[in-house]
């Protein structure tokens, strides 16, 4: 709204200019997001403390020791992350973009669909919350309404690329899809959405590398968002896609925000409604700008939590013994007896090391 109201008087008044470049518009969505979720914080999280009493129901078969001690603590924390970013986005983003809206609107729909599911996870005091066939439904719904936006968004645009893969490393590669892309875009969206929302299990584990995930992906959206610094890397113009970097820069202000209050020991858990809509919105913005591979790179970590549940779940049913003391892998580290603390750093220290080689894809061509 602020771009709206404000950028069209910069002819008259300079200073009233700024709002029309997205660097300074980022900035903005940054602070302002991250100031909402540090005042309104503490308020929310005693209002969740009041109204669900014994807080997030704590898995019988999970690890030993330390995870008792969380018993009690309220989840649901994404709401903070959410309307943190969502009152931020209203205010820095430019509202006629059409990528904008679909990466905040997947980001809200995957909020939502978590929100039940906590919900009835704590109103039961049951971990399995809303059925898993439901959920994913639902997902898939989402997703792939958002992919049929992205398709024909980039078809008023750019129609060589608007059903194609890109790879990283490759200037010249692409492999046209078709009307395969819809139901690919859609895995990347709901893969990613859950991939995050099964390293969402210790104090603050998520969060950052989702802040990481984000951060990388701004700075791909602002390359490929620029037609000249698109051409320059070798990497696919998408007009417009350049805004995505607002929902990203607010994502990453209510991450910083909401790690305030979720750092050892967490005051809150973000849940479901945090995890699937953080991962959806990494998703939506891999698939708006033709990036993919490269999110499959830079989310490494949360591709490491989700294969290791699937490998699992596999060897356990074809051979009846597990790979892993526990699933996910951040589980099988506890059992061996690593301190909390310990893997959090450690996977944080990974997803900077992936983010790094996940951008040096877009000069390695």
């Amino acid at each position: 709204m602020l771009y709206h109201w404000l950028a069209e008087h910069g002819d008259k008044y300079q200073v009233l200019n700024l709002f029309n470049y997205i660097t300074f518009r980022v900035g903005g969505a940054v602070m302002t997001s991250m100031l909402i979720a540090f005042i309104f914080g503490p308020r929310l999280i005693n209002v969740l403390r009041a109204k669900q009493g014994k807080g997030q129901p704590i898995r019988e078969d999970g690890p030993e020791g330390h995870i008792i001690k969380k018993a009690g603590t309220p989840t649901m924390g994404g709401l903070l992350i959410l309307v943190s970013m969502v009152v931020s986005c209203l205010l820095w983003g430019d509202l006629s973009n059409a990528y904008l809206w679909v990466v905040l609107l997947v980001t809200i729909g995957y909020g939502a669909i978590g929100f039940v599911d906590d919900y009835m996870k704590v109103s039961k005091q049951n971990p399995k919350g809303l059925n898993g066939k439901i959920k994913l439904v639902a997902e898939f719904v989402i997703a792939a309404i958002a992919v049929w936006v992205c398709v024909n968004a980039s078809q008023s645009t750019q129609p060589g690329f608007a059903t194609g893969l890109t790879f990283p490393f490759f200037k010249d590669l692409f492999l046209n899809l078709g009307i395969f892309y819809i139901p690919f875009g859609c895995l990347v969206i709901v893969g990613a959405s859950n991939a995050v929302n099964l390293t969402d299990g210790l104090d603050g584990l998520a969060i950052v590398p989702v802040m990481i995930a984000a951060a990388s992906f701004s700075a791909i959206a602002y390359l490929v968002g620029n037609a000249i610094y698109a051409q320059y890397l070798g990497i696919p113009f998408v007009r417009g896609s350049g805004e995505i970097v607002i929902v990203l820069g607010a994502l990453m202000g209510a991450g910083l925000g909401f790690l305030w209050y979720n750092a050892p020991p967490a005051m809150v858990f973000m849940g479901d409604t945090g995890s699937l809509a953080l991962g959806g919105a990494l998703g939506s913005a891999a698939v708006a700008v033709k990036h993919e591979i490269v999110l499959a790179i830079i989310g490494g970590l949360f591709v490491l939590e989700a294969v290791s549940v699937i490998v699992q779940v596999a060897s356990f049913k074809l051979t009846g013994k597990r790979v892993f003391r526990m699933a996910p892998i951040h589980h099988h580290f506890e059992k061996k007896g690593w301190q909390e603390p310990t893997i959090v750093i450690r996977f944080w220290i990974i997803a900077v090391i992936l983010a790094l080689i996940g951008l040096s894809t877009l000069k390695l061509r």
